[in-house]
């Protein structure tokens, strides 16, 4: 039995703040330095704590990374789950609702969730080096569940005739695409529109204009 087989033989020692001390400062190492140049001394020099502990709470580099990105990214879920409940459920007002929903959803990655973004763009700049337990793990806990419930509200509201939806899973993704608020991703609305809301709004009357009912 070798490798990621030989996961969960090994005792996870120590006390659950230690392991709490080092999944945090391998988030922030990760999101800092990206996977490949993360090393185990630099995260355990983070965390304050030996080498010898990290291993003893997780079998190797590819092991905390996994558990690091899941965690992180079932946290996000959680709130995007919530945001998602919170101006969805009850819509009124198609296009407002829409535009909180976007502004609600951009406030979290702003403030809340800084330093999972940062970890994202690592992950996508060395996708092609991670581990693919790791990759699976972050999507099902993270990306894919919260786009599974956006589906399912954008599917009632085509329900009630407020909106097109073909395949609920593609129209998701579109209206999420359509509300980031990445000036970088979205250099055409850089030059022209400086505020969050007015960024989200524009977003949000592209994907109504192609998805209005």
């Amino acid at each position: 039995m070798t490798g990621r087989e030989g996961r969960g033989t090994r005792p996870r020692g120590g006390l659950p703040d230690k392991r709490r001390a080092i999944i945090a400062g391998a988030h922030a190492v990760f999101a800092r330095d990206g996977y490949t140049r993360a090393s185990v001394d630099a995260i355990s020099g983070e965390a304050g704590v030996s080498t010898r502990t990290v291993y003893n709470h997780f079998q190797d580099k590819a092991d905390l990374f996994e558990t690091v990105i899941r965690e992180s990214a079932a946290r996000v879920a959680d709130a995007h789950v919530g945001i998602i409940d919170r101006y969805l459920t009850r819509v009124t007002d198609l296009e407002t609702d829409l535009v909180e929903f976007g502004v609600a959803m951009a406030d979290s990655w702003a403030v809340d969730f800084t330093e999972h973004s940062a970890l994202v763009r690592q992950i996508n700049a060395d996708a092609g080096h991670l581990p693919a337990a790791a990759l699976e793990a972050w999507q099902r806990v993270g990306p894919i569940r919260v786009r599974r419930e956006l589906a399912g509200r954008l599917t009632r509201l085509a329900e009630r005739g407020l909106l097109r939806v073909d395949d609920p899973q593609t129209t998701a993704v579109q209206l999420l695409q359509l509300i980031s608020i990445d000036k970088a991703a979205r250099p055409e609305l850089a030059d022209t529109m400086t505020s969050q809301a007015e960024m989200v709004a524009a977003g949000v009357r592209l994907f109504l204009h192609g998805c209005a009912g």
